[in-house]
């Protein structure tokens, strides 16, 4: 039996389709939603031993919006997939968790940054033999749904829709922007190995977000609407370091980020107007 936590986001949701022609359970939040207390194991081991014991158990939920308050992040992005990780221990399942590459880069850049820098502290204190345990630290994904309107793909999706000027900082920030049907199937091919401990999700192949915003705001020809170097540039940000792609996942493939990300919110773009358009013509009929 394969278990999903967090089945309702994107991550989650990707998952469970990549493990449809097996065992695969996805829980339902309200089981899983008390389990994010600090010492909640015991209710995490009722739960499991109670029928039977899954052999891999994905945790895939997770708060992203740095807005939220520290507590409600810590006990989504800490508690949860401790508490799960010591039901694991107890029982003897494997334990997938799901961090960002930020947690080791920038530990405290913002409040969900600090939540996943704190889960991987707790982890790293741990007895290394005492669980299966893989905990992979992820860049950003998209597809499979419109982006987080917080986000910077979201923000620039939200400009162009409404034809606003979009400003951004000097752009010179680093990222892997991961595909989440390419991440998926990277997910897979480490599980699958057995590689257990803690590891970076990475291509190697980052792209700075002035690349990023320029090639999208191009291809839909709308490059006016572009403002790089309106606002300040944050302190405290990756702009020079890379990732190196981890020998697991030598022979993975990832889209190339530039068109991926262009042609995926042109998509997004096309759906969301066509939805309005649908939406208008059934509120005439």
């Amino acid at each position: 039996m394969i278990v999903v936590v967090g089945g309702r986001g994107r991550l989650g949701q990707a998952i469970a389709r990549a493990h449809a022609h097996e065992d695969v359970h996805v829980l339902d939040r309200s089981v899983y939603e008390p389990w994010s207390a600090p010492g909640s194991e015991e209710l995490v081991r009722r739960h499991f031993a109670s029928g039977v014991a899954p052999k891999i158990v994905y945790v895939a939920s997770g708060l992203l919006d740095p807005r939220l308050p520290r507590m409600q992040l810590d006990a989504v992005n800490r508690w949860l997939p401790r508490n799960i990780i010591d039901a694991g221990t107890y029982l003897g399942f494997h334990t997938v968790t799901f961090g960002t590459v930020m947690e080791r880069l920038i530990p405290d850049a913002n409040a969900y940054v600090a939540s996943k820098a704190a889960f991987a502290a707790d982890l790293k204190d741990r007895d290394s033999g005492a669980a299966a345990v893989t905990h992979l630290r992820i860049h950003t994904l998209f597809g499979g749904g419109a982006p987080n309107a917080f986000m910077f793909l979201g923000q620039m999706l939200s400009a162009l829709r409404s034809q606003t000027r979009f400003a951004m900082t000097s752009g010179r920030q680093l990222r892997e922007y991961h595909h989440i049907d390419d991440e998926v199937a990277a997910v897979r091919r480490i599980v699958d190995a057995g590689v257990t401990g803690s590891l970076d999700l990475s291509h190697g192949a980052p792209v700075s977000l002035r690349d990023i915003a320029e090639h999208v705001f191009a291809s839909c020809g709308k490059s006016h609407l572009l403002a790089v170097g309106a606002l300040p540039e944050p302190a405290e940000e990756n702009y020079g370091h890379v990732f190196q792609r981890p020998a697991a996942l030598d022979g993975a493939g990832f889209r190339p980020t530039l068109p991926a990300i262009a042609s995926y919110l042109q998509d997004e773009l096309a759906r969301q107007d066509g939805t309005e358009r649908a939406g208008t013509t059934n509120g005439q009929l």
